[in-house]
């Protein structure tokens, strides 16, 4: 097996970077976390609550990535269910995109300042706490990875590692213009349901590819 094995084929990789993107773009909890620290206290606040969702996330993609290997290894039947239940998954989150509309579609509330480090710590608690957080990783990933493939266990790690750089440039441009941002959103209702549109499409258009090709 090649030393860079867990490096997915390049129209697989780059499919997962545009998913990326677009969840991303997709304002979240998360991102509604952020935005509303940037806003209401520094850009610094921001930050922090971006680095312990950050530090969450890295703890999921070991977690899954360890869970996912093991299930793959256990059966492969199994994995191939999960791929398809993450499919019905991967819908659900399209329909309620365009059904409920993006996390900053309500006002971001006023609280008092806070210090960076209890910021941190609760954007860390509430992320490794968050049973969506854990069932998207272990949904989404699966996509991207065969059944068959030996290298399944890097592969996963290194999607999840993918993930985090590909969001952060982003992420980090959103928390410096958080009041552009946010104002923005909230002040074009045709800018945010193309961004809830654009969100539902990528999602709706990898569950549809899976379940064609399985059916």
């Amino acid at each position: 097996m090649s030393a860079l094995a867990f490096v997915p084929d390049l129209p697989v990789l780059a499919a997962f970077v545009l998913a990326c993107v677009a969840i991303t773009l997709t304002p979240g909890p998360d991102m509604a976390f952020f935005l509303g620290k940037s806003v209401t206290q520094s850009a610094a606040a921001g930050f922090a609550a971006f680095a312990g969702c950050t530090t969450g996330l890295l703890v999921h993609t070991v977690l899954v990535a360890a869970g996912l290997a093991a299930l793959l290894a256990a059966s492969a039947t199994a994995f191939l269910v999960l791929k398809i239940v993450g499919a019905a998954y991967l819908l659900w989150l399209a329909f309620e995109s365009v059904w409920k509309g993006n996390a900053l579609s309500r006002p971001v509330a006023g609280a008092a300042p806070q210090r960076l480090s209890r910021i941190y710590m609760k954007a860390l608690t509430v992320n490794l706490l968050n049973p969506k957080v854990i069932v998207f990783f272990a949904t989404f990933l699966p996509q991207f990875v065969t059944a068959g493939d030996p290298a399944a266990s890097g592969k996963f790690l290194f999607l999840g590692l993918t993930m985090i750089v590909v969001s952060t440039p982003i992420t980090v441009a959103m928390i410096l213009a958080a009041g552009r941002v946010s104002a923005t959103l909230r002040g074009s209702r045709r800018l945010a349901r193309a961004i809830d549109w654009l969100f539902a499409g990528v999602m709706g258009g990898f569950a549809a590819r899976l379940l064609l090709a399985r059916a």
